[in-house]
């Protein structure tokens, strides 16, 4: 049979490109919804800004550790390409089948959910019948539920996808034209919200009604701050997948660190400004009450209260465009890993195809596309993103413990850029790691279990695929 022809990745990303993909790819839904049901757990406006801080230092721990093995070993692929050095062949499989089935392709499902709940905020979307929206799939699934906003999130998934199918220029160029838009308009928010918001310090130190006074160590304080802490880590998500374009990176051993931990700062920046807006204007009772409703939007009730229904139908407007990039962006770097597995036969074969035309791994790109929509159809928004940061801190802890295997395994090997604060920042992260995959076990079993689930369901396909390669090899 004749062999399919076949095109080739090209290094076209400088360091400005790259840290905006960094950004792009994670201010997205998060930054208008997860206040929410922070506030709900939490209970204190103080808190709940102490959280997304908190997450914000320990993601850029976390960033600062992923940029010395990513400077070190930038290649297509990512985590994929550093755990097969770090480690072996099987925990780097683990990783690509991981992200393919619970991590990735999920985030891209939660955000495009975000898109199609602004659009229902805008036009109401249909849904079916009670009795078709109650069907549950083992107790835990609702698939036709919400099934307007569902359709309207797949279509989107499928349409960014024919865009990065296109090629990398056209979807790095939208996301750059997004992330501009939105960037400006966030800070007009908050120089709106500060001065005509109408809010105070009243507002920001009045805890919720009902809220009770929790030691440090009592088990309940520390659990709510873990559930606050899995929902901000969730619009902290999305920056580690740029390493998966590494092959696609002009002097990527310099710009790719670069690009993470300048990003993540910048990130960290507009994250706690925002949320300070939004508890200054509004009591954290009307925030917790949104969370109550399945449909609302935290930020989109903000704007409405002090700018009414002109300023509502704009955040409205602004969210449909964010979340439009953070989808696209989201969709871009990981079908670049599931290239990388199967070039090694250890993934899908046709997903090591790359489009003659386009230089793209146009097939790969279809079966994330695939494997997005059914996700969306899996569950609600929350559940989604609670499984993939489950997950994702799994790997995240690899890949900083990555950094103290290097140094022993590779010494004297050339490292663009070393870990700010080493042994120390690596090792703390490592440890907030263990705890966070530990609480939401407790605390998540749910979510945490269907993570697990769908990583474990990659064991026989790994079976299946290293003995064919080895069988092709004698």
């Amino acid at each position: 049979m004749q062999e399919q022809k076949q095109g080739h990745l090209v290094r076209s990303l400088g360091l400005f490109s790259v840290f905006i993909l960094t950004v792009s790819s994670v201010i997205g839904s998060g930054i208008y919804k997860k206040v929410a049901p922070m506030s709900a757990v939490l209970q204190l406006p103080s808190l709940v800004l102490t959280c997304w801080v908190l997450a914000g230092v320990i993601t850029l721990c976390g960033a600062l550790s992923n940029a010395e093995v990513a400077g070190l070993l930038a290649e297509s692929g990512g985590e994929y390409v550093y755990y097969r050095k770090i480690y072996n062949k099987f925990f780097a499989f683990l990783f690509g089948w991981s992200s393919f089935t619970a991590i990735r392709s999920a985030s891209a499902a939660s955000i495009a959910y975000v898109f199609a709940q602004s659009l229902n905020s805008l036009a109401p979307l249909p849904v079916l019948p009670e009795s078709w929206a109650s069907v549950s799939l083992f107790g835990a699934f609702t698939p036709f539920d919400n099934f307007g906003v569902k359709v309207i999130a797949i279509l989107l998934i499928i349409g960014l996808s024919y865009v990065n199918y296109r090629g990398l220029k056209l979807g790095q160029g939208i996301s750059k034209t997004v992330l501009i838009i939105v960037v400006s308009s966030i800070f007009l928010i908050i120089v709106l919200g500060l001065t005509l918001g109408g809010g105070s310090l009243k507002n920001f130190q009045t805890p919720a009604t009902g809220y009770v006074p929790l030691s440090f160590f009592d088990n309940g304080f520390l659990g709510s701050i873990f559930a606050a802490l899995l929902a901000a880590f969730w619009a902290y998500e999305g920056w580690s997948p740029i390493g998966y374009l590494g092959g696609e990176i002009k002097n990527a051993n310099r710009n790719l660190p670069l690009a993470l931990i300048f990003g993540v700062l910048f990130v960290m920046l507009v994250y706690v400004t925002i949320n300070f807006t939004y508890l200054w204007v509004l009591p954290i009772d009307e925030i917790i009450r949104v969370h109550q409703l399945q449909n609302k939007i935290a930020a989109l009730e903000v704007i409405r209260h002090f700018l009414g229904s002109g300023g509502a139908l704009a955040i409205s407007l602004l969210i449909l465009l964010t979340t439009f990039g953070t989808t696209n962006t989201t969709l871009l770097p990981p079908p670049r890993l599931y290239y990388a597995m199967a070039k090694e036969g250890m993934f899908f074969k046709g997903a090591a195809y790359i489009h003659p035309k386009y230089n793209t791994p146009s097939k790969a790109i279809l079966f994330q596309a695939c494997w997005s929509g059914v996700l969306v159809l899996s569950g609600s928004f929350d559940q989604l993103t609670d499984m993939l940061i489950f997950a994702s801190f799994i790997f995240y802890g690899a890949t900083a413990l990555g950094v103290f295997v290097l140094r022993v395994k590779m010494p004297d090997a050339h490292r663009p850029y070393k870990a700010w604060g080493y042994p120390v920042v690596p090792a703390l992260f490592i440890l907030f790691c263990v705890l966070l995959v530990s609480v939401t076990l407790l605390a998540r079993p749910r979510e945490a279990l269907f993570g697990l689930s769908l990583m474990a369901a990659g064991l026989p396909f790994y079976w299946y695929w290293n003995r064919k390669r080895k069988s092709f090899i004698t």
